[in-house]
């Protein structure tokens, strides 16, 4: 397999003497954890997959099944989750980060195309599973669970599963046939799925079910509210319930002036939701500046790109019928917003409040051994609530709150899950050093630019829910798979082997795999130096 951001050296053409016992150190290989793995909340072991698809044809399978391994939803994720492990890679120090999330998607839409499938990796158990919503963190539990020869039950109180990923993200950042054929893939595995199902009395319907273990993912779907002051006619909604009811069929009534009320992407998303419905203008108003903006980078960009308008260190302090006041803000000495008393008048003809969002916990009632603190449900390392088998993730749990942190608390709930139904002890964690990128050799890794997704033409952005941002094709995607580095782990480049003036690096029988012969090297540390990505290190030589 052609690796081309390396150089193989010639090999040495004699063997030198014996010189093993002078050495003060030597060479041993290491595996390193990669800064991409390491910032990824849902587990992914993304350096494997990369390495696969970096072979192109019958690697983009073993590549997707990889991902699968953590991760149910590859196409959606690949879509909708904000790239972490892009952050941490260490080749944005040495140009442009690897397009991890683009490769994702482009896996992951092949999994829809050619029809690949999982399957249930484990014999029938016996156990019963209630899994409490069909987002993010309650599905993906569901799939881990089902894997490993759990009996699954999904409830949601919801009409059609997806949660926040369905009835939170619109339709022209996440397409709904992806969404669909993901959540298919997981009932395809015997996952029951109950729909229009809410669940008010948890102890009642575990014991009617007969479950052993329950797993709560209800989500955030209830939005905050905050005190203005509001005439009788004035036009107030909340994001969170326009955008539900959008996916419902049901257009919300904005007018041609619409403000949003807040900083976080899902006020984005109302914005350009506003923009699609029809609205001449479409005004975020945020107490802050843009660079304490919550909302991601990209969705600020794009929103500006489709004439989103934002009104910074600004408040809402009186709502009218076509009119909102508003108070000027400025910084105090610690970067806090303060008010000035100077106020402006506006004129919106509704206002769409996107001030976050809380998890309706009802079904928790009266289960005085679960405890909730400040609106969030606590849980120990193995997420499992006060009371023994109910275990909590996702918007319900203290933590970010995203597709990506939500697939990985329902990985890692499953895996307790099956420990505590299978009776044992958590394995623990796997310890390994992170690989930085000062331990790269990056002279052998040749210039090469990242590859950006193509977006949708501005006209079609501003008045149609078709997808915004586009997918690699095939040779883009390899190309950008191609660029990661394998930070602290071998990729079988040969470097090692050709640059050892005495030969004692051997090559075995599986590509990638050597030895050192003790007997020949003296420690020069000439194969650590030239490694390109860091999965050798020198060692003081046992005495």
């Amino acid at each position: 397999m052609d690796k081309p951001f390396a150089i193989t050296l010639d090999v040495g053409s004699s063997r030198a003497n014996k010189t093993g016992s002078w050495r003060t150190e030597r060479a041993v290989y290491v595996e390193r954890q990669p800064p991409c793995n390491h910032a990824c909340p849902a587990g992914e072991d993304i350096q494997s997959w990369l390495y696969d698809a970096e072979e192109g044809g019958a690697g983009y399978e073993r590549a997707w099944r990889t991902i699968m391994a953590t991760n149910p939803f590859p196409a959606v994720m690949g879509r909708v989750c904000y790239h972490p492990c892009e952050t941490a890679c260490n080749r944005g120090i040495l140009d442009e980060a690897v397009g991890i999330n683009s490769v994702e998607r482009f896996l992951g839409d092949e999994a829809i195309r050619l029809g690949w499938t999982v399957e249930a990796e484990a014999p029938p158990t016996g156990k019963r599973v209630l899994v409490v919503g069909a987002g993010p963190a309650g599905l993906a539990a569901a799939y881990h669970l089902a894997r490993r020869g759990h009996a699954v039950t999904v409830r949601d109180a919801g009409p059609r599963p997806g949660g926040m990923m369905r009835y939170g993200i619109p339709a022209y950042r996440l397409p709904r046939e992806v969404l669909d054929a993901e959540i298919q893939r997981i009932v395809d595995l015997g996952v029951e799925l109950v729909l229009d199902a809410p669940v008010t009395d948890l102890a009642a319907v575990m014991a009617e079910g007969a479950y052993d273990a329950a797993f709560l993912a209800v989500g955030a779907q209830i939005g905050k509210r905050a005190y203005i002051p509001a005439g009788s006619s004035a036009h107030v909604l909340d994001a969170v319930s326009m955008l539900h009811d959008l996916e419902e069929g049901e257009r919300p009534l904005l007018g041609r002036r619409v403000a949003v009320y807040g900083g976080g992407n899902t006020a984005l998303d109302a914005a350009r939701t506003a923009k699609r419905l029809g609205a001449d203008e479409a005004l975020v108003v945020y107490r802050r500046t843009r660079d304490r903006m919550p909302a991601h980078d990209t969705e600020v960009r794009e929103a500006e790109e489709e004439g989103v308008l934002f009104r910074w260190l600004t408040t809402i302090t009186q709502v009218e019928e076509g009119s909102l006041e508003v108070e000027r803000m400025e910084l105090d000495e610690s970067g806090f917003p303060q008010p000035t008393g100077e106020t402006d008048v506006l004129d919106a003809d509704a206002l769409v409040l996107a001030l976050g969002q809380d998890t309706d916990l009802t079904l928790l009632d009266g289960l005085d051994d679960v405890e909730i603190r400040d609106g969030v449900v606590v849980v120990d390392g193995r997420m499992m609530t006060g009371r023994p088998g109910v275990f909590a993730g996702g918007d319900m749990v203290p933590d970010q709150r995203s597709v990506t942190v939500g697939v990985g608390h329902g990985r890692k709930a499953a895996e307790n899950i099956d420990d505590y139904l299978a009776g044992r002890a958590p394995a623990p964690e796997p310890e390994r050093d992170l690989a930085e990128f000062a331990m790269l050799n990056t002279w052998y890794y040749a210039d090469a630019p990242r590859s950006h997704r193509p977006l949708l033409e501005k006209v079609r952005r501003q008045s149609t829910f078709d997808e915004v941002v586009q997918g690699h094709d095939e040779s883009t995607a390899l190309y950008e798979a191609r660029r990661c580095m394998s930070c602290g782990n071998c990729f079988s480049c040969d470097n090692c082997f050709g640059v050892c003036p005495d030969n004692a690096v051997i090559k075995l029988g599986p590509p990638g795999e050597y030895e050192i012969d003790l007997d020949y090297c003296k420690g020069c540390g000439l194969c650590v130096s030239e490694c390109p990505s860091g999965a050798i290190m020198m060692v003081p030589e046992e005495i």
